[in-house]
């Protein structure tokens, strides 16, 4: 049962309404709602301020209430652990959100009662030359600087040299990422429940410009080389660091990560065909 639902909010979007429905629901049954301060803080209603480690393992339920980026936040908070997350749209259509605002009362339901599924999500953690590490679920990309050289960058496969690529970016991206960054280089649209993670050049420079798909159990390094311009890191479209040249970028793949509420209501394929407008040949339709 959900006793406790903690909640991530979009930092613009109004969430006032899908937040009333929530404390609302779980005071019904004697429950709360946590939120974090900086968040909550810009609404007026009755839920807990917490930090973010508190927010994570005392929730039952953590509901994202924004666009894919808000998702993608709240699953980075949820990761390893087995609370489920549940993305609620309050704009634009995402792929990552299962839910409109006036679903959110019968879904909330449905998960307290057990009448759902999750679906496992996988997320790709680099660890730098510092030492640190950084964790995503959609994708970690090594971008070309503006003004700066092109990323010139050697693609090695569980430590063997595999290929070298020169392009704007190369992008690490999960199979939840493959219809993001990754497709906008011209990478595969993958599903997300498939177990691996590609390796994708961005207007690439080189004569090879294909993208590599990888098993979840295979590392991969991105060696800069020494003719490589100064490269930002961003995870999930977030820079978080930079590299330069005789770097190099340690990337693994974490299973089930994540686990995201799936209640029925739509299909990877048809949020793929709404928003990417997916369609046939003229030619195959019978148009001239």
């Amino acid at each position: 049962m959900v006793d406790t639902v903690g909640l991530i909010l979009h930092p613009q979007r109004d969430s006032k309404v899908a937040v009333e429905t929530i404390v609302g629901w779980a005071a019904g049954r004697g429950g709360q709602v946590l939120g974090l301060p900086e968040e909550i803080g810009r609404i007026d209603c009755s839920a807990v301020a917490v930090g973010p480690e508190v927010l994570a393992s005392k929730s039952d339920l953590l509901v994202s209430l924004g666009g894919d980026g808000t998702m993608l936040r709240c699953m980075r908070m949820a990761r390893g652990r087995t609370t489920p997350v549940l993305g609620v749209n309050l704009g634009r259509l995402g792929f990552l959100a299962e839910i409109d605002v006036d679903q959110l009362q019968g879904a909330l339901t449905s998960i307290d009662q057990h009448r759902y599924q999750v679906e496992p999500r996988m997320a790709v953690t680099a660890r730098l030359p510092d030492g640190r590490e950084l964790t995503a679920f959609n994708d970690i990309s090594v971008v070309r600087i503006p003004g700066d050289g092109l990323a010139a960058i050697e693609v090695l496969v569980e430590g063997c040299p595999f290929v070298r690529y020169t392009a704007d970016a190369v992008i690490v991206a999960t199979s939840t990422g493959s219809t993001a960054y990754s497709f906008s280089a011209g990478g595969p649209i993958v599903s997300p429940t498939v177990e691996g993670y590609l390796v994708v050049p961005a207007a690439a420079h080189s004569s090879f410009n294909r993208a590599i798909m990888l098993s979840a159990s295979e590392a991969v390094t991105l060696s800069l080389l020494p003719t490589c311009g100064e490269l930002a890191v961003e995870v999930d479209g977030i820079v978080e660091a930079r590299l330069t040249s005789g770097d190099r970028l340690e990337v693994t793949a974490s299973r089930a990560a994540a686990q995201v509420v799936r209640l029925g209501e739509t299909t990877f394929y048809e949020r793929a065909r709404r928003k990417l407008r997916v369609s046939g040949s003229a030619e195959a339709d019978g148009m001239p």
